[in-house]
């Protein structure tokens, strides 16, 4: 038996390891028995978490999940290479990522380069317009739902465990879900979303990565969830100068209170934001087909973080 985890084997997968565990379920290391390919498993034992009606719910939205999942394909996002359940566990099996995800870097001792943050978020945007293309919105973009191996270039987006396909007969208003620092104030205040939900999600992600503090902070969910309904996200050039006029402008466009301020669709932001990382063409994090003669990069200073990571692994896509 794997230690920390209740079985061995899943489906046609081995367990080899718990990588971590959240409220709801786990995720561990394992192999197919016939290819040997690793696979990141993420469970749900739904008879212990749901029972009735709520059972039934529970697994049609989990297999939902996997269809929308592995209708995406794009290098920036994780591959879903299938779904199941065994004896009352639900699964999915997806691409094994040996990096680490953002959240450290929100950390005043793990900080990220100003460039590094800009080609991270544009490719999280282009990653998010493939997503909305299909259909799929996201609804919990966060640094711990981004990996990145900085060597290696590569960025992808995970855990689309709670993204739904957006048809409106399948949303229920007034149900809550993702974290609260990072939802829109259309998502919080229970409303039907579109992919413009995760743009602002990830205006939130980037505004913490470039300063170390969240757009909002509160004492109470309740001042919390008002602030982010209703207060201006101030100019982040106030905590970070050096910060470019053009980012600057995304930002504030990406988080503005009501949807139609903001880009219409994934692809806008992502454009807005190409132009900005065009300063540093020669980034390691760019692809190398978009390289282009280096320019000057201009300095960056490091920033504060107030995140703490709490995951037994975080160097790998672990999130629930």
């Amino acid at each position: 038996m794997v230690p920390g985890f209740e079985r061995d084997r899943l489906g046609p997968y081995q367990i080899e390891r718990l990588l971590g565990r959240g409220a709801m379920g786990a995720v561990v290391l394992g192999h197919d028995t016939d290819t040997r390919a690793k696979a990141a498993i993420k469970t749900l034992s739904l008879s212990h978490e749901f029972s009735g009606d709520d059972l039934n719910e529970a697994r049609q939205r989990f297999f939902r999940e996997a269809d929308a999942a592995r209708r995406l394909h794009h290098p920036d996002i994780v591959v879903v290479y299938d779904a199941g359940e065994d004896d009352g566990v639900a699964y999915i099996a997806m691409e094994y990522i040996a990096g680490h995800d953002l959240q450290r870097h929100t950390h005043v001792s793990q900080w990220l380069p100003l460039p590094a943050i800009v080609h991270i978020g544009r490719r999280v945007a282009h990653a998010l317009a493939h997503a909305h293309s299909q259909g799929v919105v996201h609804r919990d973009i966060k640094p711990a739902n981004v990996m990145i191996d900085l060597a290696a270039g590569v960025v992808k987006v995970t855990d689309f465990g709670i993204a739904r396909i957006t048809d409106a007969c399948r949303t229920r208003t007034g149900m809550l879900l993702g974290t609260p620092s990072y939802m829109s104030p259309e998502q919080l205040s229970g409303q039907l979303v579109d992919g413009r939900a995760d743009l602002y999600s990830l205006g939130v992600m980037l505004f913490q990565l470039l300063t170390g503090v969240l757009p909002h902070r509160a004492e109470s969910m309740a001042t919390l969830m008002h602030a982010i309904v209703n207060d201006v996200v101030p100019d982040v050039r106030t905590l970070r100068p050096e910060v470019p006029p053009a980012l600057a402008q995304a930002l504030a466009r990406a988080l503005a209170k009501p949807p139609g301020a903001r880009y219409a669709d994934g692809l806008q932001l992502a454009q807005a934001l190409d132009a900005v990382a065009a300063l540093w063409p020669d980034h390691p994090l760019t692809p190398p087909d978009e390289a282009a003669p280096a320019v000057a990069t201009p300095g960056v200073d490091a920033f504060a973080s107030t995140v703490k990571l709490s995951r037994p692994e975080p160097g790998h896509n672990s999130g629930l």
